[in-house]
Parts: C-alpha cells; structure tokens; sequence
C-alpha cells in the first residue's frame, strides 16, 4: 500500500502559505478538482489518496507520502517546478500530468521524475503497477486517444473537507474535447479536435448519486448534440440543477436549449471571444457569427439560463477603441457577468506557433500565462495599451452600481437562482479586481485627451476623478 498525494498548485496572489492565513472569498471561482479526482479514482483500492488544493490549504512538504501528483496549466509551470524541487530534495517521487506537461514534456522532465503525456487514464494505473514492480518510464504516453468508458466516477469525497471553500465539490463530466478548430485553445490541441463522450448510462448513474447542485466539466456540453439531448430528456425529472460551459451555437436549436433549462441548467459558460468578424475569422471561430449575437444572447437569456461571457482582447484586429466598444456591447446585450482573457499564446497550440514564428511572444514568464498579464506584441496598439485596456474594461464592467442594476433586471429575464448565482460570481470578480489594484485606463480616451486643450483636459480629469470617487464610496 501506498500513500500518494495530489496537488494543484496555486499562484502567489491567491495561495494559503499559513494555517492562520484566511482564505480568499474566491469559492464561486472554486469547484471540483477534476483532473486530479479523476486520477484518485483511477487509484487501485489499497493505496490511500489525499488531494492539496493550494488555494485553500497549506502544502506540507514534510508529509509522510510515497508519491506526489502535481496537475497544471502554463501559468502555474513555476509554482510546480518549486514543488517538485522540494519534494524530490526530501527523496519523494514525483510525477507530473495535465496540460503544461502534456504540451512540454522535454521542459517538465527535467523537473520531476515522470511526465504523463495526455488522458491519465490507462497511463496513471500503468505507471503505478511499474512503480511497485521497481521499474518505471520517464515519460508515459497514449498510442491513441483513450475510450471514456473507463473513466469512473470522480472523488468528490476527498474535498469535502473544505467544501465551504468551493462553490461545489460535486463535479460530473459527459466528455472531453470539442470538435471546432479554434487556433487559439489548448483544448482543442490537447484533444486533438475531437470530442469524446462517456457511456450514457455511467453517466445517469452518477448523476442519481449526485446531490441536486451540481456543475458539468464538459468542454462544450453539446459538442455531440443527440448524446445531449439523449441527457437532458433523462435528467428532466431528476430535478436537478446544474451550470456547465458550451459554444453560442446552444442558441440555434431552440428545442435543445429549453430542454437543457427543462434539465436544470441554470448558467453557461460560452466563449464570445470578440465582436469583430475579422478577428474571429483569424482564430478560426466565426462559427459564432458575431452579426446575430445579441439575437441569440437574448434566446438563451428568455430560456430562463444565465451567460457568462469569455471574452478575449488583443487579437490583430483589435486597437485602442475597442474596450469602450465591448463595454457597449456587454452593457446592451445584458451580460450576466464575464471572464476577460488578454490573448496569450499558450504552448502546443497553433497561436503559439503563430506568435513564434512571428517574433511577437514578448514575455517568457510561463506564470504570466494567465490570461490577465499581456506577453504578446498587438498589431494595433501598445503593449502597455492592452494591459491597460483589458484593466479598465474589466474594472468598469464589475463597477458596482453596473453590478446592481445588472443583477436587478436579470431577477425579471432569467429568474431569482441565476440571477442570483451571477450576483455572487460578480461580486467575486470585483473582489478579486480590488483585492489585486486593476484599473486600468481606457487608451482611447487617453490618446484623446491628449489631443484636447488644456482646459477639456482638466475638466475631464475632474469629472473622471469624481466619477472615482464616486465608485470608491458605494463599494464601501
């Protein structure tokens, strides 16, 4: 038997270093682990299995463990690599897996003593039953995509113990991957542009287990729209309710969308990206046919399911005016709330081989590979202009009297729950915005300003700080 630890590294900004240190009211940004759930549950019976989530607890390095698991993104690549370090310094083995890993096997191999290339499935058991035997690979890697028939059910149960901390423990997956060729997503690389799904009926026995809240960690629910409609025809009268990621194309079959609300859905996440058909064509994503999307925003909205919007600023099209023009169109299309990503060129795919080639990656600091730090080189603007930009648009979109009035219509459009559900997730964003000093500037007014007379300049500047102030009291 042995003891094996899982962890998710976290970044400086949000990671608990402390027992007495409080942790950050972030739970609406928190659910199941399920990389590393899963991979507990590929864990033969016998060998005892403890998950660290570094956002709620303290990793300690001293615990008594045979096998450390580390699952991560770009962004917390360094993060890892400290880990791992220390571990390895204290003679603990240390494997590493997820999409960081899988994209850059050579760079994390010469951290830890394992790299998992791809689905843990198959791989994970593999390498353990090698691992006992005394004798065990480098690297371990998929011949083919594996079959989902073989994914148990996660365990939730391994985070209950800080359940309060997230905004569910309780996580289902139907499949993985998604179909579309956007240049941009690494799910699309990792999965090789293809969508795999799980037996229907494992799926329903999980869902009969499950408590009512839930949420679905689909890369795109409908991906395979008759399994989809297959599910939500099976969850009607389970009465559950549930919130999942899917493309706007959800929008189009009116049928599929009420059915999902008839199943419980409460809230989407759907990848809008931008509102400029050019910079949607450059990324292969005008599939989202941004001329109908406040058509179709508002159909999903009617259904009675909540939207929160991935948006994407940086693209080769974009310039200094765009931020007011997506703060327009948030603002008109009734947005329940956002997560705005500053483009970043993540390794093994496309965009990255694109920004390479091109000489435009301007920061290798993999831990600003969050989508909140600019590394790339716009066409259109400055650097500093988009940082600043995507600060501001943020800032201002989670101002708190847009928050209030937002929220008040949604209670009417969309019903007391998701309306509810996206008064906390905005109030969460806005924590973070203010805990982490974004503001911003808006490049368009400031170039503007520039060219104005001494005397605008001044008025501006004094409505502008009024305006502040002004924000800075009702968010007391």
């Amino acid at each position: 038997m042995m003891k094996i630890m899982l962890v998710l590294p976290a970044a400086s900004v949000v990671r608990v270093t402390n027992p007495a240190q409080q942790v950050p009211r972030r739970a609406m940004l928190r659910f199941s682990l399920l990389p590393l759930t899963t991979v507990a549950a590929l864990t033969p019976v016998g060998h005892e299995v403890v998950i660290c989530d570094e956002n709620v607890s303290v990793l300690d390095f001293d615990a008594e463990v045979d096998l450390v698991g580390l699952s991560f993104m770009t962004a917390l690549a360094p993060r890892a690599y400290e880990i791992a370090a220390e571990f390895r310094r204290r003679g603990k083995v240390v494997v590493a897996g997820g999409y960081h890993p899988s994209f850059c096997p050579e760079e994390v191999s010469a951290h830890v003593d394992v790299v998992i290339v791809g689905d843990a499935e198959v791989l994970w058991p593999r390498f353990l039953r090698e691992y006992e035997a005394g004798e065990y690979q480098s690297v371990y890697r998929h011949e083919c995509l594996c079959d989902l028939a073989a994914t148990p059910p996660a365990r939730n149960d391994l985070l209950a113990g800080n359940g309060k901390y997230y905004v569910t423990i309780n996580a289902v997956q139907t499949g993985r991957g998604c179909s579309h060729g956007c240049r941009y997503c690494s799910i699309t690389a990792f999965h090789q542009q293809t969508h795999r799904h799980r037996p229907l009926e494992r799926v329903l026995e999980e869902l009969a287990v499950i408590p009512r809240d839930f949420i679905f960690v689909d890369d795109n629910i409908i991906a395979d729209r008759a399994y989809a409609r297959q599910l939500f025809e099976a969850m009607v009268p389970l009465g559950k309710r549930w919130v999942s990621q899917c493309s706007l194309e959800i929008a189009d079959d009116v049928s599929l969308l009420e059915l999902a609300r008839k199943a419980g859905c409460q809230g989407l996440f759907i990848g809008i990206e931008s509102i400029d058909p050019d910079n949607l064509a450059s990324v292969r994503k005008g599939f989202n046919r941004c001329d109908s999307y406040r058509e179709r925003i508002a159909r999903v909205r009617k259904a009675g399911i909540g939207i929160i919007a991935g948006i994407m600023v940086g693209l080769d099209h974009d310039d200094c005016r765009t931020f007011e023009s997506l703060l327009a169109f948030l603002q008109a299309s009734r947005i329940d709330a956002i997560q705005l990503n500053i483009l970043t060129p993540l390794p093994g795919t496309p965009l990255f081989t694109d920004f390479e080639r091109q000489g435009r990656i301007i920061d290798r600091d993999w831990s600003h590979y969050d989508f909140r730090h600019c590394v790339i080189q716009p066409v259109r603007m400055s650097a500093f202009e988009l940082q600043q930009g995507a600060d501001w648009l943020y800032a201002q979109f989670y101002r708190l009297d847009r928050i209030i009035v937002r929220i008040v219509r949604s209670i009417f459009r969309i019903g007391l729950l998701p309306a509810f559900l996206s008064l906390r997730l905005n109030l969460t964003y806005r924590y973070d915005n203010r805990r982490e000093g974004i503001r911003g500037t808006n490049p368009a007014r400031v170039k503007s300003a520039s060219s104005t007379c001494p005397k605008r300049s001044m008025k501006a500047g004094f409505l502008r700080k009024l305006l502040q102030r002004l924000d800075s009291i009702s968010s007391l």
